[in-house]
């Protein structure tokens, strides 16, 4: 396969993914083309921040966790 022939095939998948879901694979691509390796800092997490942070993406595939913006809000209005 060429490699015009990959970035439309990754074009076209990209093109169909969710907003929750595209922006994951952004944040994704990021990491992995402004670092060379981070596995390095994955394994100086402890055992439980490593679930911890499964688990969360875990949550936030299927939206079980709360957004953002509504946290903030919770936050905002109960100190402000």
């Amino acid at each position: 396969m060429s490699s015009s022939d990959l970035k439309l095939k990754l074009f076209r998948q990209i093109d169909l993914l969710e907003k929750s879901k595209l922006e994951q694979l952004y944040g994704i691509l990021l990491n992995f083309l402004n670092k060379e390796d981070d596995t390095e800092e994955w394994s100086l997490l402890s055992k439980n921040q490593q679930d911890a942070i499964l688990k969360a993406m875990d949550e936030m595939n299927t939206i079980e966790g709360i957004s953002n913006t509504d946290l903030i809000d919770k936050y905002r209005k109960k100190y402000a």
